[in-house]
């Protein structure tokens, strides 16, 4: 198993660990950030390969914000292939 860890850039989450296995998404943490979304969020991608979790999330924006956490998940994802 391998463990991504990321800093997060322009959201309010300071830190992402991410397990992998596989190419299957196996646990997702995230410090800092809207604690029930992250949640959410980490819940709906366990079990999720890399590759459809990065199509889904790659892009997402935060109000004004050029990106926000899902879409800095997709690039903590993109940066480990």
């Amino acid at each position: 198993m391998e463990t991504i860890q990321y800093t997060p850039r322009g959201v309010c989450s300071q830190k992402m660990e991410i397990d992998v296995e596989d190419g299957v998404i196996r646990a997702v943490r995230v410090l800092g950030g809207c604690s029930g979304n992250l949640q959410g969020l980490s819940a709906l991608l366990k079990g999720m390969t890399v590759d459809e979790a990065v199509a889904r999330m790659e892009g997402i924006r935060c109000g004004r914000k050029p990106t926000s956490c899902p879409d800095q998940l997709a690039q903590a994802l993109k940066s480990a292939r």
